[in-house]
């Protein structure tokens, strides 16, 4: 992979090189060990799996809730088809893995700490992001629960960025392994936030730096951690510099090879591994509805 940085153009030339790539699931990305509680039905060669078999309305057995993390470590994004759930129900899940994390940018669903998408016309989860990660300690974690679905489209997809990483040319990665980059809030909410809100917001939450590279805290992989809905420059570099990386590795998130898409259905849940993805919401459904309710739980200070 080559940048170059033309300045009589208005953005980077940016080559994304065919040919095989890296793609492991974990470290050593030995051979599969099973799961004894529930199904487990790979969707793609790295990410997404659906689990049949259980009930997320019923508090898990501790054996059961290791197995889940496990299999959430591995597959990184679980989806678990037919449920039925309330709002208090997901809740009580999300719980299962750490304090949840309020979003006051965004409308609260039918339970505390759970809020809603689709209660207004305007579609913006349509880029690639990891939640909140203009927090100081982003979101470990979400928990997507799919209430209506529209007659067609309102997929979601979800990319595997620690492939991206592993796959960027040995430059690159030597150029960015130890830099930290500014994340801000302002980018990806000021679409739809009025003046006033997006100001008292501001001073709520002022941007942060973290890693470029973040190490996730259970499986020690180095995962590509910076998004186009938040990330705004890489700390000590040229602002133009700055804006050529940052846009190479926007793009990683866009290889098919690090991705899984997935058709809803009404009654699924998805929990997903905020740490070692990024998604994107595909807004091809309107003038239809799609709802869904979600919780995020709260993580810990990127390293």
């Amino acid at each position: 992979m080559t940048i170059s940085l033309d300045r009589t153009r208005t953005t980077p030339a940016i080559d994304l090189l065919e040919g095989e790539r890296t793609l492991c699931r974990l470290p050593g990305d030995g051979p599969d060990r099973p799961y004894e509680l529930f199904t487990v039905t790979p969707l793609g060669r790295t990410l997404g799996a659906e689990i049949t078999g259980i009930d997320l309305g019923t508090p898990p057995s501790a054996e059961l809730h290791a197995e889940l993390r496990r299999a959430l470590l591995e597959w990184k994004v679980l989806f678990f088809p037919g449920q039925d759930l309330t709002s208090a129900q997901q809740r009580d899940f999300g719980l299962l893995w750490g304090e949840l994390e309020t979003n006051p940018m965004l409308d609260r669903g039918d339970a505390a700490d759970v809020v809603r998408f689709g209660a207004g016309a305007k579609t913006y989860e349509n880029i690639w992001h990891a939640d909140t990660t203009f927090r100081p300690e982003p979101a470990m974690g979400a928990v997507l629960r799919m209430v209506q679905t529209p007659p067609f489209g309102g997929d979601t997809m979800w990319a595997d960025m620690a492939c991206a990483y592993d796959n960027l040319d040995a430059s690159v990665r030597a150029r960015i392994d130890d830099a930290v980059a500014v994340h801000d809030m302002v980018p990806g909410f000021a679409r739809f936030l009025d003046g006033e809100k997006l100001d008292r917001l501001q001073d709520r939450f002022p941007p942060v730096v973290h890693p470029v590279v973040r190490t996730h805290p259970e499986t020690g992989r180095r995962t590509l951690y910076v998004n186009p809905s938040f990330t705004t420059q890489i700390v000590g570099m040229d602002p133009a510099e700055s804006d050529a990386l940052l846009r190479h590795l926007f793009a990683q998130a866009h290889v098919p090879e690090f991705q899984v898409r997935y058709r809803w259905t009404e009654g699924t849940v998805a929990f997903w591994d905020n740490r070692a993805l990024q998604h994107y919401a595909v807004g091809d459904y309107h003038p239809h509805r799609r709802v869904a309710e979600r919780v995020a739980i709260a993580g810990d200070r990127p390293y």
